[in-house]
C-alpha cells in the first residue's frame, strides 16, 4: 500500500511538445477523424445496398469497418480535447472505460483480420470448397466469435483493474488512457493484472501473426503454381489489400511491444500508436477500394441508381 490522496481523476497530456501547433493539429486530426468515419460508413452501406458485393470477404470488411469507426471514436474526440484546454481533465471511470474499449477493439482487430486471412486462404487455395466451406453460418460464427473473445479477454482484466484504488500521480503521458501509466497510479500491488496482460498479449499477437504468416505461405505457394501470369495477378489481387493492412497495423503493434521502455522509447511509441489509432483506420477503406473494381463498380451503381429512378 502506498499512502496518498485517492485519485478520482486523471490528467491526459496529449502531446505537449507541441506547442504553438494546437489548432492545425486540432484542425488536422479532426479532418481526419470525419473522414475515417464517412469512409468507413461508406462501405459498410454499399455493402449492404448492393448485393453484388455480400461475399464473406466483405462481410468480414463490413465488420473491420465498424470497428474501425468505434475504435477511432474511443480516442480521438479526447485526443481533441488536449489540443483546445489547458489540462485535459477525465474522470477515473471514464477513463478506465476509454481503456477497456480501446483494448477490447483492439483485440478484436486482431481476431477479425486472422479470420480474414483465414477466408483468402480458403478462396485461393480451396477454390472448388470455398462455397461449400465459408457458409454464412460459418462466417456469422467466426465474427461472433472474434467480437466475443475480445470482450472476454479485456472485460476480465477491466473488472479487476476497477477493483484498484488510486493514489498516485494523476497525470497520464499520452493522448488516451492506456494501462501502463493507470497501473502505475495504483495503491496495491498490481502484479497479476501485468500477468494477465502480459500472457494476453504473448498469446494473442504472435499467435494472430503466425497463423496469418502460415495462411499466406500457403496463399503464394498457390499462387505461384498458377500457370498463366494474369491468373497470379488475379489471385494475388484478391489479398493484397488485407496483406498491406495486416503489414501495417502488424508493423506498428510490433513495434510498440518490442521497443526497449525507455523514457525516449515511450515517446516514440506515442507517435507509432497514432498509426494504429488514428491513421489506420482512415486508410483501411483506402486501401480495400483503391484497386478493387467490384467496389468500384457497386459505388458506381449504387450513385446512377437515383438518377435513374429520377430519369424514369
Amino acid at each position: 500500500m502506498r499512502n496518498g490522496t485517492a485519485i478520482t481523476e486523471f490528467v491526459l497530456l496529449g502531446f505537449p511538445g507541441a506547442q504553438g501547433l494546437q489548432i492545425p493539429f486540432f484542425v488536422i486530426i479532426f479532418f481526419i477523424y470525419i473522414l475515417t468515419l464517412s469512409s468507413n460508413g461508406l462501405i459498410i452501406g454499399l455493402v449492404c445496398a448492393e448485393p453484388r458485393i455480400q461475399t464473406p470477404m466483405y462481410f468480414f470488411l463490413c465488420n473491420l469497418s465498424f470497428l474501425e469507426i468505434w475504435y477511432t471514436t474511443a480516442v480521438i474526440p479526447k485526443l481533441l480535447e488536449t489540443f483546445v484546454v489547458a489540462r485535459a481533465v477525465i474522470c477515473l471511470y471514464c477513463c478506465l472505460l476509454q481503456a477497456f474499449f480501446h483494448f477490447f477493439l483492439g483485440t478484436t482487430e486482431f481476431f477479425i483480420l486472422t479470420v480474414m486471412s483465414f477466408d483468402r486462404y480458403l478462396a485461393i487455395c480451396r477454390p472448388l470448397r470455398y462455397p461449400a466451406i465459408m457458409t454464412s453460418n460459418l462466417c456469422l460464427t467466426l465474427a461472433l466469435s472474434s467480437w466475443g473473445l475480445g470482450f472476454t479477454i479485456v472485460f476480465g482484466q477491466t473488472v479487476l483493474l476497477m477493483q484498484l484504488t488510486f493514489c498516485g500521480s494523476n497525470i497520464i503521458n499520452h493522448y488516451y488512457c492506456d494501462v501502463g501509466p493507470i497501473l502505475k497510479a495504483a495503491c496495491v500491488d498490481t502484479s497479476l493484472l501485468e500477468l494477465l496482460g502480459l500472457l494476453a498479449t504473448i498469446l494473442l499477437i504472435p499467435g494472430s501473426l503466425l497463423f496469418t504468416v502460415v495462411s499466406y505461405f500457403y496463399i503464394l505457394s498457390t499462387i505461384l503454381r498458377i500457370p498463366s501470369a494474369s491468373g497470379r495477378q488475379k489471385a494475388f489481387s484478391t489479398c493484397a489489400s488485407h496483406l498491406a493492412v495486416v503489414s501495417l497495423f502488424y508493423g506498428a503493434v510490433l513495434f510498440m511491444y518490442l521497443q526497449p521502455t525507455a523514457h525516449s522509447s515511450f515517446r516514440l511509441n506515442k507517435l507509432v500508436s497514432v498509426l494504429n489509432t488514428i491513421l489506420t483506420p482512415l486508410l483501411n477503406p483506402f486501401i480495400y477500394t483503391i484497386r478493387n473494381k467490384e467496389v468500384k463498380g457497386a459505388l458506381r451503381r449504387v450513385m446512377t441508381y437515383p438518377k435513374m429512378c429520377h430519369s424514369e
